[in-house]
């Protein structure tokens, strides 16, 4: 745990090139002056309001199927988040692929997941961004949202670490025993699959179409049958 620091991400990757830290490490900071999300976006939160951490590991599954892995952290997020309050329908918690967190169409957690090669060691780094007890004026966009502005009351941050990792273990688990289950789960949590979606993608060329399916590979695949790996996803419609 550290109090600030520039990046989670940034920081544990280093140290895990440089051999300082192991399969396993997690990296907390209080505060990230210079916190990304996906495609180097930033990811901002006041001091003591979010929940900010990276983690690493090596999964055993091929390297192809390892864009499955934001969207495992999410279904992970997704049900450690869900035990630390009871269910209600106005909390119902949805995944945006292929790395948000929604509670209605409100982020309220992000992911980056970025693949590292320490010394021939092939790994992940997972990083994690929760805004936990952010009140309206201090969240960065209107599009946001907070567990506590959600009703989920006021979240021990340390609580709901230990339970995320946990969760996060359980599924990465299942996910490299192959276990089937798991993408009849992302479906029934997906907030993206089912929906007329816009993709933007890298280099400036749109997409629009129905997505229909998530491949083996974490790609998603559209009614017009691209796959896409890579872009930002925008909801057209209420699903």
């Amino acid at each position: 745990m550290v109090n600030s620091t520039g990046s989670t991400q940034n920081d544990l990757s280093l140290l895990v090139r440089n051999k300082e830290e192991s399969v396993g490490a997690v990296l907390v900071a209080e505060f990230q002056s210079t916190g990304r999300g996906r495609l180097d976006r930033s990811f901002t939160a006041e001091p003591g309001t979010a929940l900010l951490f990276s983690f690493y590991i090596t999964p055993s599954r091929p390297t192809s199927e390892w864009g499955w892995l934001p969207l495992l952290a999410g279904q992970a997020l997704c049900a450690a988040l869900e035990s630390a309050a009871p269910a209600n329908e106005n909390r119902r918690l949805h995944l945006k692929w292929p790395n948000d967190i929604l509670i209605g169409e409100l982020k309220v957690a992000g992911l980056l997941s970025e693949r590292i090669d320490a010394d021939g060691q092939l790994g992940v780094v997972v990083g994690i961004g929760i805004n936990v007890n952010a009140t309206q004026e201090q969240l960065p966009v209107t599009t946001a949202t907070s567990l506590l502005l959600q009703g989920f009351g006021e979240c021990d941050r340390s609580t709901l670490l230990v339970a995320i990792l946990e969760q996060m273990a359980n599924y990465l688990k299942r996910w490299e025993a192959g276990d089937t289950s798991l993408m009849n789960e992302y479906r029934s949590k997906s907030a993206t699959l089912g929906r007329s979606v816009r993709v933007d993608l890298p280099g400036g060329a749109i997409v629009e179409s129905k997505a229909v399916s998530v491949a083996k590979s974490g790609a998603l695949i559209l009614a017009n049958g691209s796959e896409i790996t890579v872009g930002d996803v925008v909801h057209l419609y209420p699903k």
